[in-house]
């Protein structure tokens, strides 16, 4: 038997905490169901203790800890965890507001505190919780409120929350999968830009003196070298700030719609890139509306959801262009087909399970293909691009190399 410490809420929302023995971790959580506790964190005494406690202090006193640690901004990460969170209370039979007043009790960051607060003071009124989420739009988003509003109506609330926490989590883990990728690409591409701006900067213009007053007996490599080297010792600055200021207006002009749709119009027609982010944001359409379907939202209501999921204005254009053809009584797959962004495995795939009646599955199953293949487009990118920013890299330095070294021959050979 070992000893186990955990935390639990009771019925009335309070909540406990203490120790007790069981044999496995398993066990333990159901002795707590058994006392009629829901279980909000159960660990194994020792090396958990210092943890545990500081749990307990967290709970506690979410203000104290809250000024120090947390950040003020609401993100997803935290309305993935108050989901998740919600979803194991429901599940366990604690009510509504008994559950918002436990969430308030356990966060540490005073605006969840707040946003949770409000939403317990509107269901208190008898607000639905849908409508009162419908009121935070910036933390909740049309999907959001509207598997709410479909777990509401079928009397499945915990199940849907569930889903959407598996829903929010893939989404995660396919954002956090790209980020993760263009990391090491772009500290490779900050060294290398470091790397010939040194050299530039400070290794070129020591051998300006060496090569001074040898004109055109200068080679022509060493020549354009010297000028670029003494044109970067001498308006460096005046060309770093220019630089800084013409990424400051392309930079405005793309938050622009005009510049916006430029940008992601040419994004699409790159070679390689373009596929991946329009497999990328077809994941995003097919995982929503697949979750949507799942849940029993109409299916002009999902698929006018799940197109504002989409980034590129472009995609999202062809897309909406999907639902006056399905509305006007038109075959989804046609409709799908006729966009043009779909390719045939696709189509094949929304064609079954539109005439098999699981058309929420099959787009779940074509989510699923589209992330495995983002995510293998993604590796072998980066296999290509790192040896060749290192090789590019490598040639920049060489040509500054042999241009100094033809340049230092050239001087041997005046000097015989």
């Amino acid at each position: 038997m070992s000893n186990f410490v955990w935390k639990a809420a009771r019925a009335d929302a309070q909540i406990v905490e203490g120790h007790l023995q069981a044999a496995s971790l398993a066990q333990a959580m159901q002795q707590l169901r058994v006392q009629g506790l829901t279980p909000l964190q159960v660990s194994e005494a020792g090396a958990a203790d210092s943890f545990a406690t500081a749990a307990t202090d967290r709970v506690a006193s979410p203000s104290r800890l809250g000024g120090r640690f947390a950040s003020s901004a609401i993100t997803q990460a935290d309305v993935l965890v108050m989901t998740s969170e919600l979803s194991i209370m429901l599940k366990a039979g604690l009510a509504l507001d008994n559950a918002l007043r436990v969430l308030i009790g356990m966060s540490a960051k005073p605006a969840m505190i707040s946003l949770t607060q409000t939403i317990l003071d509107d269901v208190k009124s008898g607000i639905p919780l849908s409508r009162a989420l419908k009121r935070h739009p910036r933390q909740f988003g049309d999907f959001y409120i509207n598997m709410i509003r479909s777990g509401e109506a079928s009397g499945q609330l915990s199940d849907v929350l569930e889903r959407m926490v598996e829903h929010l989590e893939r989404l995660r883990a396919l954002r956090e999968s790209v980020v993760s990728a263009t990391i090491y690409p772009a500290i490779l591409l900050g060294v290398a830009v470091l790397s010939i701006i040194a050299m530039l900067g400070f290794v070129v213009p020591q051998f300006e003196t060496l090569f001074k007053g040898m004109g055109d007996a200068l080679p022509t490599p060493t020549r354009i070298i010297m000028t670029i080297g003494h044109a970067f010792t001498d308006y460096g600055l005046i060309i770093g700030v220019g630089l800084l200021i013409l990424f400051w207006l392309l930079n405005r002009w793309w938050q622009t719609p005009s510049g916006h749709q430029w940008r992601q119009t040419r994004a699409l027609r790159l070679p390689l890139v373009g596929k991946l982010m329009l497999k990328y944001d077809l994941t995003l359409f097919a995982r929503s509306l697949g979750t949507l379907l799942g849940n029993g939202v109409p299916l002009i209501s999902a698929l006018n959801i799940a197109t504002q999921t989409v980034g590129n204005l472009n995609l999202r254009q062809a897309l909406e262009g999907v639902v006056p053809k399905v509305k006007g009584g038109g075959k989804m797959v046609d409709a799908f087909k006729a966009s043009g962004i779909f390719e045939p495995l696709a189509i094949n795939l929304i064609k079954v399970g539109e005439e098999t009646g699981r058309l929420g599955p099959m787009l779940l199953e074509l989510a699923r293909i589209f992330n495995r293949d983002v995510e293998t487009g993604i590796k072998r990118g980066l296999t290509l691009l790192e040896p060749l920013l290192i090789l590019v890299l490598g040639l920049v330095i060489a040509t500054i190399i042999v241009s100094i070294m033809l340049g230092i021959l050239s001087v041997n050979d005046l000097a015989v």
